[in-house]
């Protein structure tokens, strides 16, 4: 089926899809207009995926019709969605890393010849280049371009492959903020010159405001509102995702200790699992009573920073001091110090998945008393006993303390790990990327947690790809860039316009 170079409208008429028990959608209609630029908002587990999916042909719906420029249409897999003209730009890249973008662009093509003629292709790329709002160099592998060139070169594929309607999801999680502001900005363009119509997934009030026309707000599987951006404040968009959660305030900011610094990284090094170095000297101190916030576009030696420092990842080069001594990430220091963390993926970096709740609660403390007798006889009751404590202390939802942790939901795991972590004296705190993809009420109730350690005059090492987030809580904040300290600030006169160029390396 041919379909006009112009953005569709789309419509999804009371679509619903089940799991088992689980209605993931229920009775969702929601209408872009042609030339639009939507937002759909909703918490993890909304259904905003599930909605997606069913759109894509990755799901059927159990009921509902999908409309595109009014008629009534079947999608029964991503081939007949990109046939009708729509697709979508994922979280994650789907480019070859190895091949140009001009061959990434090539080959996605149904039609794709065995026998490719260079010269002819690239006549014909760099005229679509010319009718198109963003280049990305043409002759480069994937594997060298930054971020937000990848991000533009998944966009053009759609667009070259005559996709016009574009579904984005949290499409500038991995892009600086004036990547993101300069991408959003071209796309809306295109949208009101009806070239294109996007709906995208979104949690940032910040883009939605800045970009969209309307948006629809999902919640628990319904659609509980929508409208016109700019007619509803964004406090009562919140409203409408979160429905009747309580949200705990945020955490008050004491004022902080003078007990000089707490924690010092000297000139560290690590590699990344291709025995690169992705942490490249880097250097921070945090005095107690302090979060020092590191922020930085995902890739440039966060994860591996955090590993090394919680003993996941050899340090090849330079020193950890606590308290102006040596410290080696190992249980015995990490006891002795008072050090403690909140990994990303806890339920990967922190537990054990099948082993119960209780258990994963009691890994800093198994082997003393009460918990464990003669040094190695461990005593069953006091486990659990503890662990019921903690679940009520921390809020977190499970059927019982023999539950397993892999059973909890993503915000609960979260509550778990950090009831564990925080149950003692800390000195010393080191979280990653501690919200993401959390509901608001958990998220506000973690930062909460978080503020409060500092509040105790805890050192904090809060390392995240969220700027709000650091901006929010962060006494200092630190940008990230190449596996090293590039920028350095007080929060209270920080500048996201400063943070932001200093994020894509300038």
């Amino acid at each position: 089926m041919s379909h006009p170079a112009r953005g569709p409208s789309l419509e999804t008429v009371g679509m619903s899809k089940h799991f088992g028990a689980l209605k993931a959608l229920q009775d969702v209609s929601v209408s872009v207009p042609a030339g639009s630029f939507h937002a759909l908002l909703g918490e993890n587990g909304a259904g905003k995926s599930t909605l997606v999916k069913c759109i894509m042909g990755f799901y059927t719906p159990d009921r509902g019709k999908l409309l595109i420029d009014g008629a009534e249409v079947a999608v029964r897999n991503p081939r007949d969605a990109q046939a009708l003209g729509v697709g979508m730009v994922y979280q994650h890249f789907t480019l070859v890393p190895a091949l140009t973008a001009a061959e990434n662009l090539v080959v996605s093509r149904a039609d794709a010849p065995a026998f490719i003629d260079w010269r002819k292709e690239r006549k014909a790329l760099e005229a679509f280049l010319e009718r198109m709002p963003f280049r990305v160099p043409l002759d480069r592998p994937v594997s060298g371009l930054a971020a937000g060139e990848k991000q533009k070169l998944e966009i053009l594929k759609l667009l070259y492959l005559d996709q016009r309607f574009l579904i984005l999801d949290e499409p500038t999680s991995v892009l600086t903020p004036g990547e993101a502001d300069e991408i959003l900005g071209l796309l809306r363009e295109m949208a009101h010159r009806g070239e294109i119509t996007v709906a995208m997934i979104s949690h940032k009030f910040r883009e939605v405001e800045a970009f969209c026309d309307d948006f629809t707000v999902l919640r628990r599987g319904q659609r509980v509102g929508g409208g016109k951006v700019g007619a509803v404040s964004t406090r009562e968009m919140a409203a409408m995702m979160i429905g009747d959660a309580v949200v705990r305030p945020s955490a008050a900011r004491a004022k902080a200790p003078k007990n000089g610094v707490t924690l010092e990284v000297a000139g560290l090094f690590a590699a990344n699992d291709e025995g690169r170095d992705s942490v490249n000297g880097f250097d921070i101190k945090v005095k107690a009573g302090e979060i020092v916030g590191i922020a930085g576009v995902s890739g440039n030696g966060q994860s591996e920073l955090v590993e090394a420092l919680s003993g996941q990842r050899p340090i090849k080069l330079g020193q950890v001091l606590i308290h102006d001594q040596n410290f080696e990430p190992t249980r015995d220091h990490f006891d002795r110090f008072k050090v403690f963390g909140l990994p990303e993926e806890p339920l990967k970096n922190a537990s054990v998945p099948n082993m119960s709740v209780a258990e994963n609660m009691a890994f800093r403390k198994f082997d003393k008393v009460p918990m464990a007798r003669l040094g190695f006889w461990m005593s069953r009751e006091p486990i659990r006993a503890e662990a019921r404590e903690l679940i009520a202390r921390y809020n977190v939802k499970t059927p019982s303390t023999e539950t397993p942790i892999r059973d909890l939901s993503g915000g609960n795991v979260q509550r778990a790990i950090l009831a564990r972590e925080l149950s003692g004296d800390v000195d010393v705190l080191i979280v990653a990327n501690p919200c993401f993809g959390l509901d608001f009420a958990s998220v506000a109730d973690i930062r909460a947690q978080i503020m409060e350690q500092r509040n105790r005059g805890a050192a904090v090492l809060l390392v995240s790809e969220d700027l709000d987030e650091i901006l929010e809580l962060s006494d200092r904040i630190a940008v990230m860039s190449g596996g090293k300290v590039a920028y350095l600030t007080d929060a209270a006169g920080a500048d996201r316009t400063t943070i932001g160029r200093h994020m894509a390396g300038h």
